[in-house]
């Protein structure tokens, strides 16, 4: 082989080599280019985060206290920064005194309402008069005079005897009164005396329940 086709063989490796150098740099750099556009799995599913979510992660690793944890029990801010525990030896808050409610007022009576009182009371008071009249005027009549209840009067003797003799079948004790009467003798025939009015009224209510007519007579002691 002369020296001349030496050279050209030299002369096409070496630019076959710096062909091959530039084909594989441009294949390298289209596969480069299809994976950063192509998405990979189990790492593009990730969601991507957006600009305000960064900068409210700045905003909270701004505030954020390394001692928050070692407070203990602390009440949570409006930022949302955990802020230290009150100490032990802070005051307890005072108790504020509650006004005391009182006892309401009683409505002012109406003068209408005292008059229909007054007058209420003086009717009352009338009535319980009156009553004590009578059983003053009751008492004083009982007093002076004593009752029979007459169950008949007749002008023979055996006609008074079988009224008599009526009122025993009936339960009751009587006797027969004389009394001249006009120029003639008045046979009568009571039961009693009694001592006061209520009992003799009472009596008389027992004969006429009985069937035999009765009325109340009043003599003077």
């Amino acid at each position: 082989m002369s020296k001349a086709e030496a050279g050209k063989q030299r002369g096409g490796f070496v630019l076959g080599l710096i062909v091959g150098l530039l084909l594989g740099l441009a294949i390298a750099l289209g596969v480069a280019l299809y994976i950063t556009k192509v998405p990979i799995p189990f790492v593009n599913k990730v969601p991507q985060r957006t600009a305000e979510q960064d900068a409210e992660e700045a905003a909270r690793n701004r505030n954020w206290d390394p001692n928050a944890p070692l407070a203990g029990k602390a009440a949570r801010s409006a930022s949302g920064v955990l802020s230290p525990a009150q100490p032990a030896s802070a005051p307890a808050p005072q108790e504020v005194a509650r006004p005391v409610d009182k006892p309401a007022d009683k409505p002012a009576e109406k003068p209408a309402d005292k008059v229909s009182d007054k007058a209420a009371d003086k009717s009352t008071d009338k009535v319980m008069e009156k009553v004590a009249e009578k059983t003053a005027e009751k008492a004083a009549a009982d007093a002076a005079s004593l009752y029979f209840v007459q169950a008949g009067a007749f002008l023979k003797p055996e006609d008074a005897e079988a009224q008599r003799a009526k009122l025993a079948m009936a339960g009751f004790s009587s006797k027969v009164y004389e009394k001249e009467q006009s120029g003639r003798t008045v046979y009568r025939v009571r039961i009693g005396p009694i001592e006061n009015r209520d009992e003799a009224e009472a009596q008389r209510s027992k004969v006429e329940a009985a069937g035999i007519e009765a009325n109340l007579a009043r003599v003077a002691r």
